[in-house]
């Protein structure tokens, strides 16, 4: 054994070992001339001391114990060199021959030669570098803020009272809260385990021993919060795979008699139509409206509009309705349609009585947003004739023959601003801009397409030409007498048409109309203003669907007969 103290294990490297420092539980280098080993049993006396055990010798001496050991009683031993283990054996015979033994009261040295001692005189306590040795590390623990050393291996397992005491609170305080209150959260049986004995007790309740006892509350809530969560999950569960997977939810029938007036924004989807249904309480749900949408002929291409449905149909019956255009709100104008046949509209689908849209448009023209240079013309049949702008108009719960005339005549108005109309009347050789409108409902009236209206609107233009001497400036159209009379025939006695004195009879009176004969269509208005020049002055549908259009007089008389030979040729004369 040596100076450094005598421990339980085998015997320590010397520090003269040329490989001495091992890394020990600390981590670190064992470092030499900072932690004196004392208190062990026994000491022996060196043949010759080192400078360093000198210095040992000095603190052994001259301080107490207890204050040469950070750790009292405290013994580190180090691993057995084989060579240190060799030397020990020496010394000890040494030692033996010579009678000299050490001195076992107070730990210092027998009376030994002694060497010179460089670190005499020295106080040992004085503050010394922590890095007098190359590799060795600070003093991590030597200021009053600094964390308390770690404890040694053989120490690490033991805990203060206090800690278990403060673990014990904590369990404490979690049962009682878990227990809702009560007797601080502890159960009769808990409070017995102090027969073990401090730690014992502890960790026989932990591991070994009988388990903590949980009161009934604390059970209840933990059951009702589980069942909670499992009924929860489970309910969304249900529901996500029967929207899934499952049939769409649906009514039967065609539903019950109470209606209800739902109206489709444009540019709706079929989901969006189906959810807007669900919501009026039309359909049980909007998945069932598109799987019976998707499944028909017209349901991908339902129109915006309002539709009266009954409650609580089934999917299929509302479609069916939904793809039916004469179940639709709304009212198409038509590219030069009348405006008797607009009034009559307007009163069906207002569900007013017949009439009632006309008498209003005539009373009221002047409040209804006309233009100033509109009804110029005291011979005017219908002052609103060619200002209900032809267009799809979605008729909603408010809606009356007012708001809806007037939305007409503002799109129109509208749209002839937008063409310059008043601009181009005098280019045209026209007196005003309701001559434009008027030429353009012409021409929408006898054309049958955009090429049959530029060589339509030529033919007007020719026509309305002083140096006209073969028809002597008459426009001599048909639909002209056929407005006066208000029908719309092709085959009419043309001798009594010519004798029928009327402003609107171009068979009868020279140049245009009063006023339009109807509701020109943006094509119909474009090629008036932008006519053919191709010299046309006379037309013929002979077989009813294509038109031809002549220059000369004599043309035009081959085609009209031949005109007349399919007719009778038709009606089987």
């Amino acid at each position: 054994m040596t100076e450094y103290g005598r421990g339980p294990g085998p015997e320590p490297w010397h520090p003269e070992d040329p490989q001495y420092g091992d890394q020990g539980w600390t981590g670190h280098e064992a470092q030499q001339g900072q932690m004196p080993y004392v208190g062990g049993p026994q000491q022996y006396q060196q043949q010759e001391p080192q400078p360093q055990q000198a210095y040992y010798a000095q603190q052994q001496g001259q301080y107490p114990q207890a204050q040469q050991m950070p750790y009292p009683q405290q013994q580190v031993p180090y691993p057995q060199h084989p060579q240190q283990h060799q030397q020990h054996a020496q010394q000890q015979e040494s030692y033996g021959g010579q009678g000299q033994v050490w001195d076992t009261g107070q730990g210092h040295y027998a009376q030994a030669p002694q060497a010179a001692d460089p670190y005499a005189g020295a106080d040992p306590y004085a503050q010394q570098q922590t890095s007098g040795y190359p590799g060795e590390a600070p003093d991590l623990y030597g200021t009053p803020e600094a964390f308390p050393p770690p404890r040694p291996p053989s120490m690490r397992h033991l805990d203060t009272e206090e800690q278990w005491q403060e673990e014990a609170g904590a369990d404490e305080a979690a049962d009682s809260f878990l227990a809702g209150g009560g007797s601080g959260g502890m159960d009769d049986d808990e409070g017995d385990d102090g027969d073990d004995g401090g730690r014992g007790g502890r960790r026989s309740g932990r591991s070994g021993g009988q388990p903590k006892k949980r009161s009934g509350m604390a059970c209840l809530v933990a059951a009702v919060v589980i069942v909670g969560v499992l009924g929860g999950g489970g309910y969304y569960g249900y529901n996500y795979i029967k929207d899934k997977f499952g049939a769409a939810e649906d009514f039967a029938g065609s539903g019950i008699d109470e209606t209800v007036d739902v109206e489709i924004p444009k540019g709706a989807g079929l989901g969006q139509m189906g959810r807007i249904l669900k919501e009026q309480g039309v359909v049980a749900s909007a998945q069932a409206f598109v799987d019976a949408a998707s499944g028909v002929k017209g349901g991908m291409s339902i129109q915006p509009g309002i539709y009266p449905l009954r409650k609580k149909m089934s999917a299929a019956a509302a479609v069916e309705v939904m793809t039916d255009p004469s179940k639709l709100h709304v009212l198409t104008i038509s590219e030069g349609m009348r405006n008797s046949v607009v009034y009559d509209a307007i009163d069906k689908k207002l569900e007013k009585p017949a009439g009632t849209t006309k008498d209003i448009a005539l009373k009221e023209a002047k409040s209804l947003g006309l233009p100033a240079w509109a009804n110029n013309d005291p011979k005017i049949i219908d002052p609103l004739e060619g200002f209900l702008y032809p267009a799809r108009y979605d008729l909603k719960k408010d809606s009356t023959p007012e708001s809806l005339l007037k939305q007409m005549v503002k799109n129109a108005t509208d749209k002839y601003t937008e063409l310059g109309v008043e601009g181009k009347a005098k280019e045209l050789g026209l007196e005003n801009p309701l001559q434009v409108i008027t030429v353009a409902s012409l021409v929408n009236a006898e054309g049958k397409n955009h090429d049959d209206f530029r060589k339509m609107a030529e033919v007007v233009y020719n026509r309305l030409k002083k140096t006209n001497d073969v028809t002597n400036q008459k426009i001599e159209f048909d639909s002209t007498y056929n407005y006066v009379k208000n029908q719309s025939e092709i085959n009419f006695n043309l001798t009594e048409a010519k004798a029928f004195v009327n402003p609107y009879n171009t068979h009868n009176v020279k140049g245009l109309p009063p006023g339009p004969i109807g509701n020109p269509g943006t094509d119909a208005l474009t090629a008036t203003l932008s006519p053919d020049h191709g010299g046309w002055m006379f037309f013929v549908s002979v077989d009813g669907d294509k038109t031809t259009f002549t220059k000369t007089y004599d043309e035009h008389l081959k085609l009209v007969a031949e005109f007349q030979a399919r007719q009778k040729q038709k009606n089987g004369g």
